[in-house]
């Protein structure tokens, strides 16, 4: 009988540091990079998830809140005291607040920029001076489709997004001498703990069930479905790994087909 085969280690012998790890991409990429081999430091704020994933897959959880940088300092020498080395970094912590830019508050503005692009900031300026002086490692942050085509009602959402685009583009300009790679992924639909309260939010504005606005949003999508969280980890480890050894500055779709997520706001 033949032998099963198993996941490849690309990762074996390497560190990586994962932020938003709780749940949803952030929690799939602890899954996949550990399956593949690497030493996964989980980070995020909801400590008994955290701790939940970390328990399930073998990794270390670090309590950390990415609008804090002394918070994120503190975790990223923790790491490195554990570790001595991270080879990937992995920005998958956000939020998503609905609003509009003739009616968004400055604190749901401030808020929404705080977590998704400067908190992928403080990460990235506090792991790369280390990639950086041993000319290597990785970064992949996750953005979203949305920061190149948004709907109403992500104004905040949309403008950090586009912001960790931009940043990463930067980034892999100023890091690439040093073969530091860095990269984004812009995920579509992904049934994560963030969509279901994007689905609530949207099936009460329509005045329809959060099914009807699941299958309106799904009628968007040519592969006619959401993502799993595993199918973005699975393209976050691809950018993270040897196998994309030339691939920097890139912004990879994973949309499913779909002409923007924010798309299926404009019924």
């Amino acid at each position: 009988m033949l032998n099963q085969p198993t996941m490849a280690q690309r990762f074996a012998g390497k560190v990586a540091l994962v932020s938003g790890a709780a749940s949803g991409i952030g929690a799939a990429a602890v899954q996949r990079l550990r399956a593949e081999g690497a030493q996964v430091v989980a980070v995020g704020l909801q400590g008994d998830l955290l701790t939940q994933v970390a328990a399930d897959w073998g990794a270390t959880a670090l309590l950390c809140d990415v609008t804090d940088d002394g918070q994120v300092k503190a975790a990223v020498a923790q790491a490195l005291l554990l570790h001595g080395r991270l080879d990937v970094l992995v920005n998958a912590a956000g939020i998503v607040l609905n609003d509009d830019a003739a009616s968004i508050t400055d604190d749901a503005w401030m808020r929404t920029l705080d977590v998704n692009a400067t908190g992928t900031m403080r990460l990235m300026r506090a792991v790369l001076p280390e990639m950086v002086a041993r000319n290597s490692g990785s970064v992949v942050n996750v953005a979203s489709v949305a920061a190149f085509n948004a709907g109403a009602g992500m104004a905040s959402y949309a403008a950090s997004k586009a912001a960790v685009v931009a940043l990463t583009r930067s980034a892999a300009t100023s890091c690439g001498p040093s073969g530091v790679r860095v990269n984004a992924l812009c995920p579509g639909w992904v049934r994560t703990p963030m969509s279901e309260r994007e689905l609530h939010d949207m099936a009460r504005a329509w005045g329809v069930t959060e099914a009807e606005a699941e299958q309106r949003t799904v009628a968007r999508i040519a592969l006619g479905r959401m993502a799993g969280p595993m199918e973005m980890a699975t393209a976050c480890a691809f950018l993270a790994s040897d196998d994309a050894s030339f691939v920097n500055g890139a912004v990879l779709v994973a949309d499913g087909g779909a002409r923007t997520p924010a798309a299926a706001r404009a019924h």
